[in-house]
């Protein structure tokens, strides 16, 4: 089968070379033309711009967007005028689903068919296959399903027969007409918020474990460690994390990739402290708002991210203020020190 891949980022690429060794011809376009180039090595056509990629697809078209959400609509008003009815826009980033509803209205006006993608394998996508979650309507996702067996785990190549029976088995589910996709991948990744805030809070009490080792300040303004007796382990959290992992209820992938990441570097002092976060967390918390479902573990995952960047700084700043101003407490020596 025959797809144009547009955006060929850390996932695109990589999911076009997944196409290509199933068999499948893609015809590649990015602003990046070293990326373009890289991929003609590997038996793609290349395109100098949307123009000729939609020129090389053979009707009807298919169009993969991996571009960021906000590139997603500007990408859409330029292929327009290129299309034509019965072709298809599929965007695979991690768009908002509520755009996806616009997006499909509009496209359906023109005849244009519109597929919503929430994509989940990161950069271990090439070799372990993509979780794809699937929104559009059903007659177009069936037409694209040999590019979505490609993609998934299981990894059905061109030209083979495609399983029967359920697809989410193999990694792939067409979740419902559009947005559906979308929605589910939001709420995936509020999920992965929400274990990854655990899995880094509970190493960080292991972390601190210590805690009664060392000289506590003495004053008004310190708690008291009861029993610092209590708090006397140095822990190995790379060991930990490995030994979690051989059997343990919470293992994972996750855990997986911070063993890596601990077994390199212990203190992963090549790490910074603050926490991007690119939008789907914050729409699930959003969503459920909306609905009325509670979700605090979410909530509290998405907050503590905009924490690390520093702007819970003046909240800190105010609750310093009220103790001074109410009690008299000034800060404590290591606070004043620091100024």
């Amino acid at each position: 089968m025959q797809i144009g891949m547009l955006g060929l980022g850390r996932m695109g690429a990589n999911m076009a070379r997944r196409l290509l060794a199933a068999g499948h011809e893609c015809v590649v376009h990015d602003r990046d033309m070293a990326a373009v180039a890289g991929l003609v090595r590997e038996r793609a056509t290349g395109a100098a711009s949307a123009r000729e990629l939609v020129a090389a697809l053979e009707r009807p078209r298919s169009v993969w967007l991996m571009i960021p959400a906000a590139a997603v609509d500007s990408a859409i008003a330029e292929l327009m005028p290129l299309l034509e009815p019965g072709d298809v826009i599929i965007d695979g980033g991690n768009s908002h689903y509520v755009d996806d509803l616009r997006r499909a209205s509009s496209l359906a006006s023109s005849g244009i068919h519109y597929v919503d993608v929430g994509v989940s394998g990161g950069v271990w996508g090439l070799a372990n296959g993509y979780c794809q979650m699937i929104g559009g309507e059903a007659t177009v996702v069936e037409r694209l399903r040999p590019i979505f067996a490609a993609l998934a785990p299981v990894g059905t190549a061109a030209g083979e027969a495609l399983p029967a029976g359920p697809t989410a088995p193999q990694g792939y589910l067409h979740c419902g007409p559009a947005g559906a996709g979308h929605f589910v991948k939001m709420v995936h990744n509020g999920i992965e918020y929400g274990l990854m805030a655990a899995y880094a809070e509970g190493l960080n009490l292991l972390k601190q474990a210590d805690a009664g080792t060392g000289a506590r300040r003495v004053d008004a303004e310190t708690a008291p460690l009861k029993s610092p007796e209590h708090f006397a382990y140095d822990f190995d959290l790379p060991a930990i994390a490995e030994v979690w992992r051989q059997g343990s209820v919470v293992r994972s992938w996750l855990l997986d990739l911070i063993g890596s990441a601990l077994s390199r570097d212990p203190e992963l002092q090549g790490f910074a402290t603050e926490v991007a976060d690119s939008g789907e967390g914050r729409w699930t918390v959003n969503a459920a708002v909306e609905a009325g479902v509670p979700v605090p573990v979410l909530a509290t995952a998405l907050f503590s991210r905009f924490g690390s960047r520093g702007h819970e700084q003046f909240a800190n700043r105010v609750l310093s203020a009220l103790r001074q101003e109410f009690g008299g407490h000034g800060a404590p020596p290591s606070a004043q020190e620091g100024k």
